[in-house]
């Protein structure tokens, strides 16, 4: 009997808890509860979807409530969207979802995403409107939803028949691989090339390049303190084919690229055709290796080519010259990164040149020079460097006025650099007052 009991009582309160949670008010005191008042997007490409973002509503009184409406003050003229635990307002229905129910200490989850119109300006601007909420009672609140919109011209699987220059004043986005034909010359000059996920550039013919900035295509943050900026893996890199040649890069930065920074496909090698010619270019934070050379002559002038998943510098073969470079592996997102500077004869005959550069990183060796095929040439000299690797004793031939680096050292690694910022991923690679290194690498003073 006593059971029996037990169990009514135990289905009557269930069923008084479901009365309870039915019971929806329409007093004019009782409000929604907001994550927050102010919804703040990132800067958004004009015409390219945003990320989505998102935010809670609470119901925290004891009573349900009911919303006859949620909508965008401005309809669908801002280019928001808007999605309300689960239902989309429509633009069919004036851009608003009706009849919505939060029951007491419940909550709503809401996403917002947008696509801005082109704004016609060179400047960001401000695209914002208001997401109001009006409950059955003839309460109103509202939520604003605020973007910096910015204009830019769009490329998707773009290939260049004709020599082109692009000195373009508003940001360019690349969405599929942009090809340079053979015996075609693109120029980039005082520009800022965004590439989509994996596009990159194709290079048959020559590339020319002069105050560029080549980045993905996020403007917005992984983490609060994470901007996508300094994410590896954002776009394809650079891949110059095996026709490609007289390629020159000036003062240009190339950052946050996939499988590499650049590749120079294996060619015909000459000693006297230049095929990549650079000078006080970055190449930074890859998620592969910062740059591929097979069988290839570069040369490399006050460069810096730092933290990568894979090799800094990978040279399979061909003439490398390196001057006045700064070579360094600190890499944060994978304890298996790759070396600073890795070079080897297995591809075909190899001559490394360096002179008064650094190569540090946070391994105990980060020069990697590998003899495969002795029937090949594998020549080096490196002068005037700081190398970190173990010393190499009674060679003066091919290692003269060396600094060789120990982690014992006091200065040694990331103390040599003005900022090395592991928590924020931030990193400037001037030379700190201390270093043991000056007059060495890209940025010798």
């Amino acid at each position: 009997m006593m059971k029996r009991i037990l169990f009514f009582l135990l289905i009557l309160s269930a069923m008084m808890a479901c009365e309870d949670d039915d019971n929806f008010s329409s007093a004019s005191g009782l409000k929604l509860t907001f994550e927050m008042d102010t919804l703040k997007m990132d800067t958004v490409f004009s015409r390219s979807a945003s990320s989505t973002y998102s935010f809670w509503v609470y119901n925290n009184n004891i009573e349900g409530l009911r919303l006859s409406s949620v909508r965008l003050s401005k309809g669908n003229q801002t280019g928001f969207r808007v999605n309300v635990d689960g239902s989309y307002l429509d633009n069919s229905n004036g851009s608003q979802v009706n009849n919505l129910e939060i029951r007491r200490k419940d909550s709503l989850l809401v996403f917002v995403e947008m696509t801005p119109a082109d704004t016609r300006q060179l400047e960001p601007r401000l695209v914002e409107d208001d997401l109001v909420f009006s409950l059955e009672s003839g309460t109103v609140q509202k939520v604003n939803l605020r973007a910096w919109a910015w204009d830019a011209e769009r490329w998707d699987h773009f290939t260049l028949q004709h020599d082109t220059t692009i000195t373009s004043e508003r940001p360019v986005i690349v969405f599929g691989p942009l090809t340079v034909a053979k015996d075609v010359t693109l120029t980039l000059k005082n520009t800022t090339l965004y590439f989509h996920d994996q596009a990159g550039i194709d290079v048959h013919g020559t590339l020319v390049t002069d105050n560029c900035l080549l980045r993905g295509d996020r403007l917005d943050y992984m983490f609060s303190n994470l901007p996508y900026d300094r994410v590896s893996g954002q776009w394809g890199g650079i891949h110059f084919f095996e026709d490609s040649q007289k390629n020159i890069l000036i003062d240009t930065e190339i950052r946050n690229a996939g499988d590499y920074g650049i590749q120079y496909d294996s060619v015909a090698f000459n000693a006297t055709e230049l095929r990549l010619d650079m000078f006080r270019c970055i190449i930074h934070n890859c998620e592969g290796t910062g740059l591929i050379s097979r069988n290839a002559n570069i040369r490399m002038r006050e460069c810096q080519i730092t933290n990568m998943g894979g090799d800094c510098l990978s040279i399979e073969g061909g003439l490398t010259v390196i001057n006045n470079c700064t070579l360094a592996q600190f890499y944060p997102f994978s304890a298996d990164r790759g070396a600073a500077l890795r070079f080897s004869n297995a591809m075909s005959h190899v001559n490394l040149l360096c002179d008064s550069s650094i190569i540090t990183g946070y391994a105990d060796d980060v020069v990697m020079g590998v003899q495969t095929d002795t029937t090949k040439v594998f020549e080096f000299n490196f002068m005037h460097s700081l190398l970190r690797t173990p010393k190499v004793e009674g060679d003066t031939v091919r290692f003269s006025n060396i600094i060789w680096e120990t982690p014992k050292d006091d200065i040694q690694g990331t103390r040599h650099f003005r900022l090395i910022d592991e928590v924020n991923f931030i990193y400037d690679f001037h030379l700190d007052s201390l270093s043991t290194a000056k007059g060495l690498g890209c940025y010798p003073f």
